[in-house]
C-alpha cells in the first residue's frame, strides 16, 4: 500500500479526535509542558464550505511549509544561503514553489500547503489566484495560520482551505513569503515538512509527526474499539467511571 493509500484509509476510517487521542498516548510532552496532541487550534474551513461541516471530505497528506514575515524584515539566513531549497529567488512567485517539495520526494505527492503568517498582521496571505495555482500544481489543501481572501474564488477552485480568518487586503500591504520547507510552529504545535496534516471538516486539523504515523495507524483501531464499547455501555446505563475502568484500562 502506498503512503497516499494509507492516508486515504486514515481519513476514511477515523476522525481528527481519534488522531489526537493516539498522539496523547504516543507523544512525549516536555516537563512542565501542555499536551497539544497535534491540534492546530482556531482554524476554520473557508472552502469549499464555510464553517465546520459534515459535507466536505476529510483529507490527509504530507505538509509543505511556507513562513511569512513582515514585508520589511530580512529573510532568515537559511533562505538566503540555500535559496533553491528554502528561499525565493527573484523572478518567481512564492506559490509557484508549491510543488518543489513533492518533486524532491515522489512519496510526498499530493501535498497540503501549510502557511504561517505573523499574528499581528491583518492582510491575507492567500487568495483566489494563489488557490487556483495550488490546485493546478496538485496541492490537495491549504492550511493557513493567518488570513485569506477572495472567498468566492476559493470556492470556485474547490480547493479545501482552512484559515484563522479573512481579510479584504492583499498580501503586499504587510507580508512577504520569507522561507519554505522548514519547521514552523502553529499555536505551539511544530509542523515539519513531510509531517502528515489531517483536515477533518467537522472536528478540526491535526498534525502527525512523520515518525509517529506507523504507530498511530497501529494504535487507533484498538482505541476506537475501546471507545465504542465504552459508549455502548454508557448508553445501556453504566457510569462513565465504570465504562472507562472496564474498557479503557
Amino acid at each position: 500500500m502506498t503512503l497516499q493509500e494509507e492516508l486515504d484509509m486514515l481519513a476514511y476510517n477515523h476522525s481528527a479526535c481519534d488522531v489526537s487521542d493516539a498522539l496523547l498516548k504516543l507523544q512525549q510532552v516536555p516537563e512542565g509542558g501542555t499536551a497539544r496532541a497535534g491540534f492546530l487550534a482556531d482554524l476554520t474551513p473557508f472552502s469549499p464550505v464555510i464553517g465546520r461541516n459534515d459535507i466536505a471530505r476529510k483529507i490527509a497528506a504530507p505538509a509543505t511549509t511556507f513562513k511569512f514575515l513582515n514585508k520589511n524584515d530580512s529573510p532568515p539566513t537559511l533562505a538566503t544561503e540555500n535559496p533553491e531549497k528554502h528561499g525565493f529567488p527573484p523572478g518567481k512567485h512564492w506559490v509557484d514553489y508549491a510543488g518543489d517539495f513533492a518533486a524532491a520526494d515522489p512519496s510526498n505527492a499530493g501535498l497540503i500547503m501549510v502557511i504561517d503568517q505573523p499574528e499581528d498582521q491583518y492582510c491575507a496571505v492567500t487568495g483566489g489566484i494563489m488557490a487556483a495555482r495550488m490546485k493546478m500544481l496538485g496541492i490537495r489543501a491549504a492550511v493557513v495560520n493567518g488570513r485569506v481572501r477572495d472567498v468566492r474564488e476559493l470556492h470556485e477552485t474547490d480547493l479545501p482551505v482552512w484559515a484563522r480568518g479573512t481579510s479584504t487586503v492583499g498580501t503586499g500591504a504587510e507580508a512577504k513569503a520569507a522561507v519554505r520547507d522548514v519547521p514552523i510552529s502553529i499555536q505551539g504545535v511544530t509542523v515539519s515538512p513531510g509531517d502528515i496534516i489531517f483536515c477533518d471538516p467537522m472536528e478540526g486539523v491535526v498534525a502527525i509527526p512523520r515518525d509517529l504515523l506507523g504507530p498511530i495507524l497501529d494504535l487507533m483501531p484498538r482505541m476506537v474499539r475501546m471507545d465504542d464499547q465504552a459508549r455502548a455501555a454508557v448508553i445501556d446505563g453504566m457510569t462513565v467511571t465504570e465504562a472507562f475502568k472496564t474498557f479503557r484500562a
